[in-house]
């Protein structure tokens, strides 16, 4: 019994891996046209339901393969692997303290407060990513960077992590019966 019980999870998040695949396959696009780079895509839906069914870790582990996956599909001859440490530390911050949260209140007022800290928490914590990581890897001058933080990447952000929550709060309900079965 245990062993099936395992098996159907790590399918389960096996197939929210895949969902969260093509859906970053099917639908990018850029936020903003000054730095078209950004684009939106709603890969992290799948991984905020994992989260939220089965916990952070499981939320990162289906975080660590997406970002994997993108970063040598997509993404490759833009960002590469550091395409792919910036989105698991963006989508691992959203995904861990979002299912942290909701783990412990497991109600409609908790998922909504996991889901703002968790995009809260993905904004912020992207700003020292971006000082640090943009300028050593890509190049780019700090001051450039930091002139972004505000009218740019701030609000990405913000708005990449709010779509992608408010998709999971609305879909997660009536999902989660069929994703885990008691």
């Amino acid at each position: 019994m245990k062993f099936s019980k395992n098996v159907r999870r790590l399918t389960t998040l096996s197939v929210l891996t895949g969902l969260s695949i093509v859906l970053m396959l099917l639908i990018r696009f850029p936020i903003f046209p000054a730095a078209p780079y950004l684009e939106y895509e709603p890969m992290d839906v799948p991984i905020l339901i994992a989260g939220f069914a089965f916990g952070p870790l499981a939320g990162l582990a289906v975080t660590a393969v997406s970002s994997v996956i993108q970063g040598v599909t997509v993404s490759a001859a833009v960002g590469g692997w550091v395409g792919i440490l910036m989105h698991f530390i963006a989508t691992g911050t959203l995904v861990t303290v979002s299912s942290l949260i909701y783990k412990h209140k497991q109600t409609v007022t908790g998922a909504v407060i996991a889901l703002v800290a968790g995009t809260i928490a993905m904004s912020v914590i992207m700003i020292p990513a971006n000082l640090i990581i943009t300028p050593a890897f890509f190049g780019t001058p700090p001051e450039v960077v930091q002139s972004l933080l505000l009218p740019v990447l701030i609000p990405f952000n913000l708005i990449k992590a709010g779509i992608n929550s408010a998709i999971a709060f609305v879909i997660y309900k009536p999902l989660r019966k069929f994703i885990i079965k008691n």
